[in-house]
């Protein structure tokens, strides 16, 4: 069961990302690109993730993941149950999130630092 403290100081730690609270509410930016941010209560993380694929991530599974209210599905953008997931697999959303704001450069200098990924 994964919690915001699994993924707090990596969204601290990664390359140009810092944390702010907009309305209570801890959200992880790159400039002012916002890719994770969790509800109120912190038991649900909504994280970037390509539109493309995300249809298919919640059917697959949907006791995890959900797609963004009506409002949002115009942004490349999916929620999750905190509790459904396990540390290392929110440590590695939110990387994969951060990989869709950041130049590729930046990406790939963080790859060859963590060849095991997130962990």
């Amino acid at each position: 069961m994964a919690v915001v403290e699994d993924v707090r100081a990596l969204g601290s730690a990664l390359e140009r990302s810092y944390p702010v609270y907009v309305r209570g509410r801890l959200k992880f930016r790159v400039k002012q690109i916002v890719y994770v941010a969790f509800s109120l209560d912190e038991a649900e993380m909504g994280f970037a993730f390509p539109k493309e694929e995300r249809a298919a991530l919640v059917a697959g599974e949907p006791g995890k993941f959900r797609l963004p209210s009506e409002s949002d599905m115009r942004f490349n953008w999916v929620h999750c149950d905190l509790a459904a997931l396990d540390p290392a697999e929110a440590r590695e959303l939110v990387v994969d999130a951060w990989r869709m704001v950041v130049p590729q450069k930046v990406s790939r200098a963080y790859d060859l630092a963590h060849p095991d990924g997130p962990g």
